[in-house]
């Protein structure tokens, strides 16, 4: 539901600048602007920053045939936002996940960022991400937070599409416009340097961005390059539940066949042992129930895991960027442009987590029952291991290079022909990623809510006394293979490895666009294009094993251990003695492996993915204008072939040797589409379009390779033979232009999605390594079959005031319903869908001095399948940022920023909030930053 201070300020400044429209109508503003441009009428207003680039946005909006929403840099060099996703989120139907505490990747529409593409200068961008966000694994979206704004000039969101546009999204496609040298005033000089702090990480970064653009007085040739740096220091805290699981298997008695397994009735659980009463047997008969009976605590259901996550993170992010433009005639324009991007995205996690079915059931003491949820029990000390402290050293370096070039002709007759080619290639991944554990069998309690959990250890948790490697010795081997030591086969106990996966994007396309100038009726234009692109995603792995012969204690280990650093967890949620615990530093976790048993690194033939895409697509598109009517019809026929290779890791095998196999699948598709534009009145019109669309699967769910964990015993796989996803879009908005800088607009949408992908959970028995024997695991695999619909409606405006005051403001509702079910049978919705979604920006423009506050809602949403068929829902979140400026001189500007003013918790929760899955504080970022400008 939406929140009332949401709804408040939502339907306050809605009214508020359809108030102020009407006045303005009839009245100019007193404040207005009075420069005019040299040489220019006297009636022709010139504003500068914010309003200039309001005004210019609502110009392409409305002058556009199909429905788009625009964002314009205010200057050069100079966006709204210092993260191109927080502007994009500003937009009414486009929201962002923020999991990191920045934007990364944008959902349009209600639909899933996977399923919505970015198109830099109207063609695709190779792109690869860094290996510890779930969010989307080798996905058709970009990474936004790689992007810096200052190569912006200008973002259309292009909720409709039309057939020159390249396929793939079923949201919204994103274009993003560069500068280019022959469109600047000759010696243009950008450049910037700042310094951003983060209060939770307690760290600053200076940043720094610099542009210059020339060209001849022929206006013929130019050239601009352009730079930027960025460094930031990210520390997140929280506590995180790995699904949830009934008690009865894990607390109480079983009965057991000859074998000694566990026996069970039609619904796949197990049978208890009853005593006379009827009532199960505990493993432990001492143990107590509150809040109901014993059977009532074999129904409920307790955390399969609750882990206090550290997790520390440096973004360092430098790019160069160059455009070379040369018009060797009038009517012929080549251009080369040229961008580099340098990524440093290393970071640190420490997991401290405990699994009490699993490791301690059988010790329990205590625990307490409510709505059907174990929120409280305590444990004496573990038979084996109470809980592990994971430590993940991640070293990843993204590098995305783009090279595109262009021909534009244009005949006298106005006849446009377009040739485009480039070529793209990204890398990212664990390269490598440094994986050591360590047990303790410390007894502990642990109790939460929806907003809080608390674990308790009883002794020292930062005692290094208290932790040991692995003791459980096993015949070592990797990928199905010994591993052999001094001629024979390893002995022992696993502690952690090296793990190498290294993924590759690469795009290449080749094509042209024809404009030809006809007569005939309302028809003014004809469109034709085609295009070929080959596209290239492949994941390499490789890996070490690392082993222990006999365990040791923290202590024994020969390096410097520390402590987690005390508050770090404050304000998150999580509480106990589990938020200090042992801490090591990176280096002491590579010393760690490095002076221990390693197994040679090897191929892992089962984690190494590849697939290539080819698609031939053609368009026709009729553009018409005809007595306030224009718009535009055609279609667009696309042919795509996909070879999927992989590797099948074989269920029920002992040590299994994966199984190199290729798939190859193709399909042809037609796309028709029609936008329609009528101008009831000069300044109210009118707009519909209907198109039918696609977007294409993930590549890695593309391809069939099974990843496991030995730990939580889960796995995810995918599904060379999926299909597209395919809908039918329909979009209907009215529109109110009243003056210049004014703008009220309505939109309704609706989205017809058939072979939606959806994730199907089974129970698998695969041969576990550090078990050594077959287990069950719950594993996770895409399928078509599908089906959702997603309606929605958004209302938005922006209006200057008076006195230098503006406002903008929308709200947008969307709702969906699908076929699709959870484990309980309960509909899901479509991830990242809001229902409700808010944007309030009030600013101020006037002199030297601008300043802009910007408010974010957006209400719960569907996050995706997790561990145990965990519904993963995401709370209610609002963000608030502050922007100013200040002129000191007509070159020199000084800016401030503060990002997440209210440092709100994240919230993520299993289907109800009783059921939290995850608590996250990012903190706020504060920014200072000088930029002259010549």
């Amino acid at each position: 539901m939406l929140s009332f201070r949401g709804m408040i300020l939502t339907a306050t400044a809605l009214a508020g600048i359809q108030g102020t429209a009407f006045a303005q109508t009839a009245t100019p503003s007193a404040d207005a602007p009075t420069q005019t441009a040299s040489g220019s009428d006297s009636s022709d207003i010139v504003v500068t920053g914010i309003r200039s680039s309001l005004r210019n946005a609502i110009n392409v909006k409305r002058e556009a045939n199909a429905v788009v929403d625009v964002i314009t840099a205010e200057d050069v060099g100079k966006f709204p936002d210092r993260n191109v996703a927080e502007s994009l989120s500003h937009i009414p139907g486009v929201s962002i996940d923020r999991r990191f505490g920045e934007g990364e990747k944008v959902a349009i529409l209600g639909t899933d960022p996977a399923l919505n593409r970015m198109l830099l200068d109207g063609h695709a961008l190779a792109s690869a991400d860094w290996g510890g966000n779930d969010n989307d694994p080798s996905s058709r979206t970009f990474n936004y937070s790689l992007l810096a704004p200052e190569l912006v000039d200008r973002l259309e969101v292009y909720k409709s599409p039309e057939p020159r546009i390249e396929e793939g999204s079923l949201g919204g496609t994103v274009i993003v416009r560069t500068r280019r040298p022959l469109d600047l005033a000759p010696n243009s000089i950008f450049a910037s340097g700042g310094y951003t702090y983060n209060d939770r990480s307690e760290k600053g970064n200076v940043r720094g961005s610099g542009l210059y653009s020339w060209h001849n007085e022929a206006d013929n040739f130019g050239f601009l390059v352009a730079a930027t740096y960025d460094k930031q220091a990210l520390t997140r805290a929280g506590v995180e539940f790995f699904g949830y699981e009934r008690g009865d298997e894990r607390f109480f008695q079983t009965q057991k066949n000859a074998k000694n397994e566990t026996l069970r009735g039609a619904d796949g659980r197990p049978l208890l042992i009853n005593d006379a009463s009827g009532q199960p047997l505990l493993q432990n008969t001492s143990a107590t129930v509150t809040g109901g009976t014993r059977q009532d605590l074999a129904n409920a259901y307790l955390p399969f895991g609750i882990n206090y996550a550290y997790f520390q993170q440096s973004r360092e992010r430098a790019s160069v960027s160059g455009t070379v433009q040369y018009r060797p005639a009038p009517n012929l324009t080549l251009a080369l442009n040229g961008l580099h991007i340098d990524g440093n995205y290393n970071n640190y996690s420490q997991s401290m987590y405990t699994i009490p079915g699993a490791w301690t059931g059988s010790v329990l003491q205590t625990a307490n029952v409510a709505n059907g949820v174990v929120n409280s029990a305590s444990f004496a000390a573990a038979p084996n291991q109470s809980a592990q402290l994971d430590t993940l050293v991640r070293k990843t370096k993204l590098k995305t290079d783009n090279l595109n070039f262009f021909a534009d002709w244009e005949g006298d007759d106005g006849t446009k022909i377009n040739f485009a080619g480039g070529w793209s290639k990204a890398t990212g991944g664990r390269n490598p990623e440094y994986l050591f554990n360590v047990q303790t069998k410390l007894p502990f309690n642990y109790a939460f809510t929806p907003t809080s959990a608390t674990v308790n250890f009883t002794g020292d948790l930062t005692n290094p006394a208290n932790y040991f490697t692995n003791p459980n010795n096993n015949p070592a081997q990797i990928e199905g293979r010994p591993v052999v030591v001094n001629g024979q086969q390893l002995n022992g106990a696993q502690i952690g490895g090296l793990d190498y996966s290294v993924t590759t994007d690469r795009d290449i396309f080749g094509g042209y666009d024809a404009t030809i100038p006809v007569e005939f009726g309302p028809f003014k234009q004809i469109l034709i294009g085609s295009r070929v692109t080959d596209h290239v995603n492949r994941i390499d792995g490789r890996g070490i094993n690392t082993y222990k012969t006999s365990s040791q204690t923290a202590n024994q280990l020969g390096v410097t251990t520390l402590v987690t650093p005390g508050g770090v967890f404050d304000g998150s949620g999580g509480m106990g003695n589990a938020t200090q615990y042992l801490n090591l530093p990176e280096q002491a976790v590579i010393d760690i492996l490095a002076n221990s048993i390693n197994s040679p690194l090897v191929t892992k033939v089962g984690a190494s993915t590849k697939v290539r895409e080819t698609v031939i697509a053609s368009y026709v598109q009729a553009n018409f204008d005809e007595g306030g009517l224009r718009g535009n019809i055609g279609g667009r026929l696309v042919y795509t072939r996909d070879q999927s290779n992989y590797a099948v890791t074989l269920a029920n095998t002992v040590t299994p040797v994966p199984v190199p196999t290729t798939t190859t699948t193709d399909y042809l598709k037609f796309l028709p589409s029609v936008n329609i534009a009528y101008s009831i009145t000069p300044e109210f019109l009118v707009r519909g379009s209907v198109a039918r669309v696609i977007s294409r699967p993930r590549y890695q769910d593309l391809a069939a390779a099974t990843s496991l964990n030995d730990i939580t015993l889960d796995g995810g796989g995918g599904n060379p033979n999926l299909k597209p996803y395919e809908s039918t879009n329909y979009e209907l908005t009215a529109e109110w232009y009243p003056r210049a800088g004014s703008l009220i607009a309505v939109e309704l949408f609706r989205r017809d999605i058939s072979n939606y992908i959806i994730n199907t959970r089974t129970n698998a028995v695969f041969f576990n390594s550090l078990q050594n024997r077959l287990t069950t695991y719950n594993v996770n695999q895409p399928i078509n079959g599908g089906a959702a619909k997603v309606n929605g409606a958004l209302v938005s405006g922006q209006t200057e005031i008076w006195g230098g005051f503006g406002i903008q403001a929308n709200y947008s509702y969307q709702d969906s319903s699908t076929s699709s079910v959870d484990s309980s049978g309960a509909a899901l919705n479509l991830p990242y869908l809001s229902r409700h979604t808010v944007n309030v920006i009030p600013y101020f423009e006037s002199g030297i001095f601008q300043a802009r506050l910007s408010y974010n809602y957006r209400s719960s949403y569907f996050r995706t399948i997790g561990r145990l068929n965990s519904r993963e829902m995401v709370a209610p979140y609002s963000q608030l940022d502050f922007s100013a400026g200040v002129n000191l001189t007509k070159e020199i500007t000084l800016s401030v920023n503060a990002q997440n003013l209210l440092d709100e918790t994240y919230y993520q929760y299993n289907a109800t909030r009783d059921r939290p899955t995850a608590f996250y504080k990012n903190g706020r970022t504060y920014a200072a930053s000088v930029a002259v400008r010549f």
